[in-house]
């Protein structure tokens, strides 16, 4: 397996990680099964290096949790991510505020140890800056617990180039995340994206929902397949009539898909990959099968004509939230 880095940490991990997400909260919550999420990242841990992508927030807890139940004994093999700086103020409803101050980071940080079962957070985002607090004291704060020893290394999520401009010049950015796949594009904007931010400054970027939250699996066929709650039920670009209209992007993706005989979930990640060294997408999956194969899309080659075709896809209908 050939290994990218974690920006400037020394920390080498697979090419494509574990989004642990769906397994708590947000997706067809009615099939959650944590005993078969934790089978799911320990399989994870037996495959290499993998990028274990958790937050705080998902669940209001229960991720942390639940991952921390797959590490028990496990610890020294997992590289893990996690966030603080959103706050779940609703859990039924999913209503969710920002706090980026460092009273609240610092306490986030130690609930986040004891849920996990770890003395230290190789990877520690803030989730989203807090327009109320100012970057400086929240990433202030943050480099603090660092030095504390209680945290490795720092990362940004959903940001300008200039937050993490700011950011970078307090404390190194090891890692950006944003989302990234064939119907979110913006990070790769040459002026204000942050896929270009990363390389120029020695970081990794870290895509999250790099199969559309699914879309681009195939797998859909209409605007009512969710069941009520899950968030793709609402979200604008799985509404009838977007619905249809991205259908375009993935009659796109499994053109090339046939030309290896690969899923279109593989060869969605294939064309993520090949945006870079420094990329390293976290898909979510509660499913084995669907970890098994998407772990196999690191060795999925695809040529410049394969990529010219990606890039040539139809543009996405519908706001991303």
């Amino acid at each position: 397996m050939h290994l990218r880095p974690l920006g400037p940490t020394g920390v080498e991990v697979a090419p494509i990680g574990l989004g642990c997400m769906g397994m708590s909260w947000g997706y067809a919550e009615s099939e959650r099964d944590d005993a078969a999420s934790v089978e799911v990242i320990r399989y994870a841990l037996d495959h290499g290096p993998v990028l274990l992508d958790t937050a705080d927030a998902y669940g209001a807890g229960h991720n942390e949790t639940l991952v921390g139940r797959a590490l028990a004994g496990r610890g020294h093999d997992a590289v893990v991510a996690t966030k603080t700086g959103i706050v779940v103020d609703d859990l039924a409803t999913r209503a969710l505020s920002r706090n980026g101050s460092p009273e609240h980071i610092r306490r986030c940080a130690d609930a986040s140890l004891r849920r996990l079962g770890r003395d230290t957070i190789d990877l520690y985002y803030l989730h989203r800056v807090d327009p109320d607090v100012p970057l400086e004291e929240s990433w202030g704060a943050l480099s603090e617990l660092v030095t504390a020893g209680k945290v490795r290394h720092l990362g940004l999520s959903e940001v300008t180039r200039g937050q993490a401009d700011t950011a970078h010049r307090i404390h190194p950015v090891a890692a950006v995340q944003s989302e990234l796949s064939l119907w979110t594009r913006d990070a790769l904007d040459p002026v204000h994206g942050l896929v270009g931010w990363c390389a120029d400054n020695g970081a990794a970027f870290v895509p999250f929902a790099p199969l559309g939250r699914g879309f681009l699996t195939g797998r859909y066929s209409g605007a009512g397949d969710f069941e009520p709650g899950d968030f793709r039920a609402s979200n604008p670009r799985f509404q009838e009539g977007a619905f249809e209209a991205n259908l375009r992007i993935v009659a796109a993706v499994e053109k090339v898909a046939a030309r290896h005989a690969a899923t279109t979930a593989q060869t969605a990640l294939a064309w993520t990959l090949a945006q870079g060294d420094h990329v390293v997408p976290v898909p979510g999956t509660k499913q084995l099968r669907y970890l098994k194969s998407n772990l196999a899309a690191a060795g999925l080659r695809l040529t410049a004509a394969d990529l010219a075709d990606l890039d040539a896809a139809p543009a996405v209908t519908g706001s991303r939230y």
